[in-house]
Order: C-alpha cells, then sequence, then structure tokens
C-alpha cells in the first residue's frame, strides 16, 4: 500500500510536525506500507529558537534520516493545493493521508492561503484518490479570543465553509468524542470516525522514579507558546509552590506558536533570576525522553484549547501525574482515555498552585497517578493507532475492489444484453453506462463504523488503595475511564 502523508514534518518546528514524525516513524515499520511524506518548505522563521532564544535558521536544520520526504508545498501560499495535487498525481498513492489542523497551512491573517490549503483534500479525492483527514480541532471548540484571533464573525463564517470543504474527504478522524457529535450535528456529516490521539512509544518504559525529585521536584510545562498555551499564570503560581516546595523547579520546553515569535523569552527575560526556573526552548525528539523520566508533575497552563493535548499522551507515555486547566475539551479527553488529573480553574494561579503542592507533598500520590497514567499510556501506544488507520484503509481498499468488480460484471451484462436486442436499454448509453456516478460523483460505501481500538491491552498496574480520603476521592473525581507544531 501506497501512502502520501501530507504534513508538517520536522525539521520544519511547525504545529503537529512531532505528531506527523511518529506517524511516519510507526508506518515505517509496516513492510507492506511504501511512505512518501508530502511535507511543507523549510523557511526562514523566528518562532522556533534554541535554549538561548536563539532562532534556528534553514540551514541548521537537516532532513531526517530514513524518511522518504518531497517538500512541495509551502506554508502561507495559495499555490499550496495546486502543487499538491501535482505531485500526488505523479506518484498515485492507494491513500492519501492528511494531518492537519485549522492553520497547517497558512495563519489567519492570510485567510485565503489557509482555505486554499484545506480545500485541498477535497481536491484529492475528485481527482480520485482515495483521502482521509486526522483533523486535531475543529473550530466550533476554539475560543477565538483566547487565541489571539481578530475578526471573529467573518473568521467563523470562513472556518465554517473550510469545515464543509474538508468534510469531502472520503473519510475523517477527529479525537475527542465531543467533536464527532458537533460535526455530526451541525454538518450532517456520514464520514467523521473517532480516533485516539496516541502515545508515542511503541514500548513505554514503566516510570523509573529514581529519577524524580532527586534533588529536585521538578514541575515541567511544555508545548507551542503564546496563544491559548500560556504562562503568566504558571509564573504567578510558581512562587507560591516554592514557599511549601522549596526544592522545587520549574522546567519551561517548547518553541513559540508560529504567531508568537519570542513570546516566551519575553515571559523569561521578566522573571526574578533568583527563581529556579529553566527554560529549555525547543526540546530535541532525542531529549524528550530524559526530560519526561526526570519529571515529578506535568502542568498545562491553558487558558483554551484546540484538541487532544500532545503533553498529555506523552505524560501517560512516561507515567507522569498531571495538572491541568479546568477546560471541557480536556474533561473530555480525561474521561474518554481514562487518565489522571487534577484540574485547577483557568487563570486560578493559588488553585493551580494548591494543585500542584498536592501532588508534590505526598509521594503516594504521585505513585497512584503516575502508575494510572502509564497505564492508561500501554492502551493506545501510536502502534496501535496505526495499525487501526491501516485496517480502516485496507477495508476501503477491498471495498473499491469489490465494487468496481461489481460494476464491471454489470456493465459486460448490460453490453451483451444490448448487443442481443435491436433496442437501446431504456436510458441508457455509452456515456451513461460506462461513467454513470452516483451522487456526488463518487462510490458511497455507505456510513463507516466508529473508529475505536481494536486491540485493547490488559491493564498491568492496579488502582492502589490510599488511606487519605481528600487524595483518594479528589483523584477519582479528576480523572475518568475513557487517537505537529
Amino acid at each position: 500500500m501506497r501512502i502520501c502523508l501530507v504534513a508538517t514534518f520536522p525539521p520544519s518546528g511547525r504545529q503537529l510536525n512531532e505528531y506527523a514524525f511518529h506517524i511516519a516513524r510507526e508506518l515505517q515499520r509496516h513492510s507492506d506500507v511504501e511512505l512518501i511524506i508530502l511535507a511543507d518548505e523549510l523557511t526562514e522563521y523566528k518562532f522556533a529558537t534554541d535554549e538561548h532564544g536563539k532562532p534556528l535558521h534553514a540551514d541548521q536544520r537537516a532532513e531526517l534520516a530514513g524518511f522518504n520526504v518531497i517538500r512541495c508545498w509551502k506554508f502561507g501560499s495559495l499555490s499550496t493545493p495546486v502543487r499538491l495535487l501535482t505531485t500526488i498525481r505523479k506518484l498515485k498513492p492507494d491513500v492519501v493521508w492528511y494531518n492537519l489542523v485549522f492553520s497547517s497551512f497558512a495563519t489567519p491573517d492570510k485567510p485565503f492561503a489557509a482555505f486554499a490549503g484545506l480545500s485541498a483534500p477535497a481536491l484529492t479525492r475528485a481527482a480520485g484518490f482515495y483521502t482521509h483527514i486526522t483533523l486535531h480541532h475543529i473550530i466550533e471548540h476554539v475560543d477565538f479570543a483566547a487565541a489571539g484571533v481578530r475578526h471573529d464573525v467573518i473568521m467563523r463564517l470562513g472556518t465554517d465553509l473550510a469545515t464543509r470543504a474538508l468534510l469531502k474527504a472520503h473519510s475523517v478522524s477527529v479525537l475527542l468524542p465531543g467533536y464527532r457529535r458537533t460535526l455530526i450535528t451541525k454538518y450532517s456529516a456520514q464520514n467523521v470516525l473517532l480516533g485516539t490521539h496516541g502515545t508515542f512509544a511503541s514500548i513505554p518504559t514503566p516510570p523509573d522514579f529514581s529519577k524524580r525529585g532527586n534533588p529536585d521536584q521538578r514541575i515541567l510545562a511544555i508545548g507551542h507558546w503564546g496563544t491559548y498555551k500560556r504562562l503568566e499564570t504558571l509564573m504567578e503560581a510558581f512562587p507560591l509552590v516554592l514557599k511549601k516546595i522549596p526544592n522545587a523547579r520549574l522546567v519551561v520546553a517548547g518553541a513559540n506558536h508560529h504567531t508568537r515569535a519570542g513570546y516566551w523569552e519575553s515571559i523569561r527575560d521578566a522573571q526574578p533570576p533568583e527563581l529556579p526556573i529553566e527554560f529549555r526552548g525547543y526540546v530535541l525528539e532525542d531529549d524528550i525522553p530524559d526530560l519526561f523520566q526526570s519529571t515529578s508533575v506535568l502542568v498545562l497552563p491553558y487558558d483554551s484549547a484546540t484538541g487532544s493535548s500532545g503533553p498529555a499522551h506523552q505524560a501517560c507515555e512516561y507515567g507522569l501525574p498531571i495538572v491541568c486547566a479546568d477546560i471541557s475539551d480536556f474533561r473530555g479527553m480525561v474521561t474518554d482515555e481514562d487518565m489522571a488529573v487534577r484540574f485547577y480553574k483557568v487563570g486560578g494561579a493559588q488553585d493551580l498552585a494548591d494543585q500542584l503542592v498536592a501532588i508534590l507533598q505526598s509521594p503516594r500520590l504521585q505513585r497512584e497517578m503516575a502508575h494510572h497514567n502509564f497505564a492508561a499510556g500501554v492502551e493506545m501506544t501510536m502502534t496501535s493507532v496505526v495499525k487501526n488507520y491501516l485496517r480502516w484503509f485496507a477495508l476501503n481498499r477491498s471495498k473499491r475492489e469489490i465494487h468496481d468488480a461489481g460494476m464491471l460484471r454489470e456493465r459486460r451484462r448490460m453490453w451483451l444484453r444490448n448487443l442481443r436486442t435491436r433496442n437501446a436499454l431504456p436510458r441508457w448509453n455509452l456515456h451513461s453506462g460506462l461513467f454513470e456516478r452516483r451522487p456526488e460523483g463518487q462510490i458511497v460505501f455507505g456510513q463507516p463504523p466508529e473508529y475505536t481500538q481494536l486491540e485493547p491491552c490488559s491493564d498491568p498496574f492496579t488502582w492502589i488503595g490510599t488511606t487519605n480520603a481528600t487524595d483518594r476521592r479528589h483523584v477519582e473525581n479528576e480523572h475518568s475511564n475513557s487517537g505537529p507544531s
């Protein structure tokens, strides 16, 4: 099976490039899959910096070894759909898989370029290629004000049209149940699947508690900063944590959002130098395991959300407790994927500090939440996520082959019947007989089943009983049972 993965891809540094890397790495492990990555061109930009805040230039970013990457589209360009379609026609893949958010192809200040890119999946389907989209957020669940988007009404109208264009793909995966409900209810969509974000390791490594709290109790915040992922509340809360946890240390990692160059550097420069805060900038993939394994708790200091959280799934992969802003999308994620999380009120510095202190002061609570999140992570590895995608693609390829064979037999019978009579069959001619199409010009296979895990793993851990009623009740209430850049 030849698959073209359309995505931002390292060393691009743009949104979802890390997620595309993990998808691609897993696909490479399947000998029957030929993967070609159709990626964004590497350009000069200021939002990706090293640990000193210095921009990373294009000539400093080498292509990753072992991947077949064709950089055939440019961020912010109106020519993106034409260039993509030209490349896809040459490659003739069995599946074209888009990994997208609404700003994958351009920022809101270039709405026409953004819409042009988002129309590419519909054009790909119209060209006759099976087209699937993994859509990481939908606009109906995005707080435009918190994300810094202006012209709210106009943008809503434009993104409504863009959503309808995306739904012209053969199938669309979303990663939260609420997103699927919205697309079905508002747009009457019949091709939306519920996927899983997944953790990135094929074989997760259990947490090593000897690396935590030795000597520092590390609090990690990681992401693409500056829009809805913001650091002001965390900076206000951290001194409050230090009063009760003197050996606490805050690590802030990750690049700026591509629309907010210089954001985390401005936060760093505003902090008193005596505070134990380390700003790491963009963290290379090889350095991620040590960063997470030496962390005591992950914090998600968001003002709003635009989908399932990648850092939260990485926390599950490495077995970390999580403290998270109380946002409906995250509540749905925690419920759906069985994570152990303590929530704080959005913008509430004191509440955030209290939740962090409660975990850091209780080694037992740290272990319980860590074991629970690791058990959740074992059940949603990228290996099982990609297997489910490949099964879906193989199923639809089989359906197309069966349908095409049936159509050929039917056309042959019609030709033979027509040859035996002097009269043409009613309402039939050469063009309609050979090229008849169903509504919307495509074959309809029926409504796809819900996209779920097909091979759940057994839970290697059990919830450890606790005699502290407050801690136990809080954890049970804050997590529940439950797919780049």
